[in-house]
């Protein structure tokens, strides 16, 4: 299989690009920069833009499969009205580009793996009155939801070419290399760690290693589209998260750190991505026939 990926660089892109490439696919990794990277087996980077449809459109010649992970993180700092516009503009930029370098295409690519994120159907302060959000939900509110909404529609189209295309409705992803871990875990090997806000918001997760092996999965069945949710089936709480992540550090988690201040130092973000959380459950990935390899936190926080 040939396996165009936007965002291949990043966190999720890397592991994907590694699996990809271990098993004989062919991974093509669009870029602004291919020169810094070093090309391997399987593995090429091609220079392009993030804008320019044309340029894309020659990348895509020949490819089976593409994934869209393009996206500013959500994370990277406090929500100013700057900073939202950059969050979304780069999703509907790299979206608006795919569209219009498919249009461009003869014979275009089987499928589409669209990345969005669990923030789709909205946040709640309170696991125990949350909703079990499956995929049969709808959309939810708040700039999460309305942003995931939009990265989901800016593919659309494709699905009018005729093109398979299956939405990832995106966990937060663990792994000690990246993503929440690599910010929280220095800070609880140094015993510092505690509970975040009440500790009764829900937390969604999923292990990197099935985040790569979900996207995989989809890529490989053909009879598949649509919404799928990438999360773990394990329920859990910020609470249940901090001590399971302390235990696996042997380390205490007893600093606590109060809402207010962390609504003081990020605000939105506070609200909707730290204090807040979604209960969601991989229904369809379940129903497929799809093996989690870290179902528990207890299978995914081991180091």
């Amino acid at each position: 299989m040939r396996v165009v990926i936007l965002g291949g660089s990043g966190f999720i892109g890397t592991a994907l690009t590694s699996h990809l490439t271990s098993r004989g696919d062919d991974v093509v990794i669009p870029s602004r920069h291919p020169s810094t990277f070093s090309p391997s087996r399987n593995r090429e980077f091609r220079s392009w833009d993030g804008r320019n449809a044309q340029g894309l459109a020659e990348i895509l010649e020949g490819a089976d499969g593409v994934v869209n992970l393009l996206g500013e993180n959500i994370a990277a700092g406090r929500w100013s009205p700057e900073q939202k516009i950059r969050i979304v503009q780069s999703r509907l930029d790299a979206g608006s580009a795919l569209v219009a370098a498919l249009e461009m295409l003869s014979t275009r690519p089987r499928t589409l793996i669209q990345a969005s994120a669990t923030g789709y159907y909205g946040f709640w302060a309170d696991a125990a009155s949350a909703p079990d959000c499956t995929e049969e939900r709808g959309g939810g509110s708040g700039f999460l939801a309305e942003t995931a909404a939009q990265w989901e529609d800016s593919t659309q189209r494709a699905e009018e070419l005729g093109m398979r295309r299956c939405i990832i409705r995106t966990a937060p992803v663990l792994a000690p290399q990246g993503g929440i871990l690599s910010r929280i875990m220095p800070v609880f090997r140094l015993g510092l760690g505690g509970p975040v806000g009440s500790g009764k918001q829900p937390f969604a997760w999923i292990h990197l290693d099935d985040e790569v092996a979900a996207i995989t999965f989809l890529l490989d069945h053909g009879e598949l589209s649509g919404p799928f949710n990438l999360a773990a089936p394990e329920h859990a709480t910020m609470s249940t998260f901090v001590h399971a992540l302390a235990h696996a550090l042997n380390r205490p988690a007893w600093l606590p750190v109060p809402g207010g201040l962390l609504r003081l130092a990020f605000g939105d973000m506070a609200t909707e991505l730290i204090l807040a959380g979604q209960k969601v459950s991989p229904v369809r990935l379940l129903e497929h026939g799809f093996l989690f390899q870290h179902p528990t936190l207890a299978s995914a926080l081991v180091f």
